[in-house]
């Protein structure tokens, strides 16, 4: 499968697109100003213990106090409230687990890990039995022999003084004893860098801030089936030339320099993309689509047929539409970024056969997916529920904001339901106020309402508080937007 990477990169914000069969398969943002934190490592101290949720609250010098569970705490006894491990005041090296999402602070854990290219650090972890070093294997890595084998090179490679475990990551698989040695290397010196860091700096403080996005990318997103990564920006080409021949040698010969005249994103048509991604609907090649709605608790997906007639019967126009459904999910899931719960309302189909086949497709889908994701069988209501782990901002998320208008609801009130709000406003005023006359302030559409269909109701409501009432059109003004001026 022919795969590229796209790093386009700007001052103010990185983007990055994986092309697959010159298809956007997947998107990135990061923004210089509201760059993720999950990775970094601080120094950060306990303002708050709550027994009865066996959490805590920790400050670690952003906007919001971060949250971290018991079971995130390093700890020998996993049984151990959490209160007799953490007091206010305390001082600890915590990592974000998760970034802050709409009203939540970040998510905190004490376990420490540094990501290599095909390693990754436990420097907490405790010895297993033997007083051998811990080495976790990827679940990717199903094979048993495959699986002892790596963990057999590695032990070889750990110096007698290894202290730590190891997680071996599915792409050491293909990687050298000379570059797992190089990772090796890397993380230990980075731990050993933040340590020296915790005596120099009182808390709240940073000790260690992951890779940036265009970095990330070359140590997570590229791999043997990337042919190539262009980057449209010079001075960065350069930074990840460097960064590649120390930890990925493998993608320096696949780095480019994009320097033709159209803009890097224009060559795959990224940028019209993006604004689908950010749309509701969803069109399908067959003339079926996907309604796709994003709330705070998790994101639905509803599968219809639109246009779709089928050449055969109507079962057979109903599976064809949810097989290229569950192929368009699973690509949307990855351009958006949608994490957490994932509620999909396929077609209904009554045919056993045709429900395995579609949630097979599904799967099969998903697996070209970084983030891991549970899907689960049909449910007596015909909806399939899956989860997709979210440790970032959806694409809406990062890209969008709340209308002004709806608040996000989607619909506002019409100009007829406001028209009578009014009314109803200006009587409660009647009662607890004598003035002179009242004044209507509010939206052309709703002054244009009361001149016409409502102005019998307006003269009425006039005749019942005995008082002038004048209408002024603010252009400026929402549909729901008004004021009541008593003078």
């Amino acid at each position: 499968m022919n795969e590229e990477i796209l790093i386009n990169i700007t001052p103010q914000e990185t983007r990055v697109a994986l092309i697959q069969q010159a298809a956007v398969q997947e998107l990135q943002i990061e923004r210089t100003r509201q760059r993720g934190i999950v990775g970094n490592i601080y120094l950060a101290k306990v303002v708050r213990v709550l027994p009865g949720m066996q959490s805590a609250f920790i400050e670690m010098g952003l906007e919001r106090t971060a949250f971290m569970h018991v079971a995130d705490i390093a700890q020998q006894n996993q049984q151990t409230q959490i209160e007799k491990v953490l007091y206010e005041g305390q001082t600890l090296i915590v990592q974000v687990l998760k970034d802050p999402l709409g009203t939540k602070g970040a998510r905190l854990t004490t376990q420490i890990s540094i990501a290599g290219r095909n390693l990754v650090y436990l420097p907490q972890s405790q010895k297993e039995s033997g007083n051998e070093p811990y080495i976790g294997i990827s679940q990717r890595i199903e094979n048993p022999d495959e699986r002892e084998a790596i963990k057999a090179r590695i032990t070889g490679l750990l110096p007698s003084n290894q202290t730590g475990g190891i997680i071996v990551r599915t792409i050491a698989q293909d990687a050298t004893d000379a570059e797992l040695t190089l990772d090796l290397l890397y993380l230990k010196t980075t731990w050993e860098t933040i340590l020296a860091s915790v005596n120099q700096k009182s808390a709240p403080a940073l000790l260690f801030q992951d890779l940036s996005l265009a970095e990330r990318v070359l140590r997570d997103l590229a791999s043997d089936k990337t042919m190539q990564i262009r980057v449209d920006s010079a001075e960065n080409f350069e930074r990840l030339n460097r960064f590649a021949e120390i930890y990925t040698p493998n993608l320096v010969g696949k780095l480019t320099l994009h320097r033709g005249e159209r803009a890097l994103f224009d060559l795959f048509d990224v940028d019209a993309e993006i604004n689908k991604a950010l749309g509701r609907r969803v069109d399908l090649k067959s003339g079926g689509y996907l309604m796709i709605d994003q709330t705070e608790s998790m994101t639905t997906i509803d599968v219809n047929t639109g246009s779709y007639v089928g050449a055969r019967n109507l079962d057979d126009t109903v599976f064809k539409t949810n097989l290229e459904a569950a192929q368009a999910i699973a690509r949307q899931l990855r351009l958006r970024n949608l994490g957490g719960i994932i509620i999909i309302d396929f077609i209904d189909m009554l045919n056993r056969e045709h429900q395995d086949a579609v949630l097979s497709e599904l799967k099969r889908n998903l697996e070209r997916d970084h983030a891991r994701s549970t899907v689960s069988q049909f449910s007596a209501l015909g909806l399939v529920e899956m989860t997709r782990k979210r440790t970032r901002e959806s694409l809406a998320h990062i890209l969008c904001e709340p209308c002004a208008t709806c608040s996000g609801k989607g619909e506002i009130k019409t100009a007829q339901t406001i028209c009578y709000e009014i009314l109803r406003e200006i009587v409660r005023e009647h009662r607890q106020f004598n003035p002179r006359e009242f004044r209507i302030v509010a939206a052309p559409d709703v002054i244009d309402l009361f001149l016409e269909e409502e102005n019998q109701f307006l003269a009425m409501l006039g005749d019942f508080v005995a008082k002038p009432i004048r209408l002024q059109a603010e252009g400026s003004f929402r549909q729901e937007q008004y004021d009541i001026v008593l003078n």
